[in-house]
């Protein structure tokens, strides 16, 4: 992927890192919905999430050194794949007679703050449908490529693509649905994060889908031949099943949370392949 000299997003913002300003409990919706929300779109409840967050903050002093050499190239990065979003998203939701909300991305390095409550960077990224930002930890994208062995600019810009994923859902009501699914007793949690994040990887096979489009002389930013293979390669290194083997030696499907390997892979390239964003009814599907 060719991203140097691309526009950047003037909707990114910096923190690196510090204090918590409260629980993970939001204000406008509810501390129950919005522990739901985190824990459906993260697979983290609201305790873990303090547990990770303390743990985090215990060594903040010793990554934030760290963050200023990564915020330049890590940032610069996610600024301009945001700004493709941005553009892309904008153009689809007018096509549709809607109108495109930008949503905010916060980096940082170890812990920072967020309307949700703490942030870490065990967390990974995340997106808070309470500020309509997406936290992402700088590093994340040296752990993808090294412990998770997905490298790549597009590895990492499929996980950015996914978060913006999470926002479009927001918008398009998909949030409150998902809380009429839980409430009305026919899926657990599990089964509803599963097909909120499938879903999202679904959006961000739809954004690669116009990105890749987009290639022409004037434009800086060009997805280039093995970018999708990378895309889905990261897909399938984070799924469900695959992780679950590696750190437990087991596969338990009822503690699922995002999905198997196969099954992100199947809505990211279903997502690429057609570019419609009717397409995407993982709640149907699933």
């Amino acid at each position: 992927m060719k991203w140097l000299g691309g526009r950047q997003s003037d909707n990114v913002e910096y923190s690196s890192g510090g204090g918590f300003g409260g629980r993970l409990m939001g204000g406008g919706i509810g501390a129950g919905i919005v522990g739901l929300i985190i824990y459906l779109i993260t697979g983290y409840t609201p305790n873990q999430v303090d547990q990770m967050t303390r743990t985090a903050n215990s060594g903040s002093e010793q990554v934030t050194e760290n963050y200023h050499a990564e915020k330049g190239s890590a940032g610069d990065f996610a600024s301009v794949v945001l700004a493709e979003t941005e553009v892309i998203w904008d153009s689809l939701f007018r096509a549709n007679g809607l109108t495109y909300r930008k949503p905010k991305m916060r980096l940082f390095n170890g812990v920072t703050e967020s309307a949700c409550g703490g942030a870490s960077s065990a967390m990974g990224p995340f997106y808070c449908p309470e500020d309509n930002k997406i936290y992402l930890d700088v590093s994340f994208f040296n752990e993808l490529k090294d412990r998770f062995s997905a490298p790549g600019d597009f590895a990492n810009a499929y996980v950015i693509a996914h978060e913006v994923g999470h926002h479009i859902q927001y918008l398009l009501g998909t949030t409150e649905k998902m809380g009429r699914l839980r409430n009305d007793g026919g899926r657990g949690p599990h089964s509803i994060s599963v097909m909120i994040e499938l879903q999202a990887d679904f959006y961000a096979g739809v954004w690669a889908h116009y990105a890749e489009k987009m290639n022409r002389a004037d434009n800086p930013v060009v997805i280039e031949r093995g970018d999708i293979e990378a895309a889905l390669n990261a897909a399938n290194a984070i799924g469900d099943d695959r992780l679950q083997q590696q750190t437990q030696g087991r596969i338990m499907p009822d503690a699922f949370t995002h999905g198997t390997s196969r099954q992100r892979m199947y809505w990211f390239k279903k997502g690429y392949q057609t570019g419609d964003m009717s397409q995407g009814n993982t709640f149907e599907e699933l």
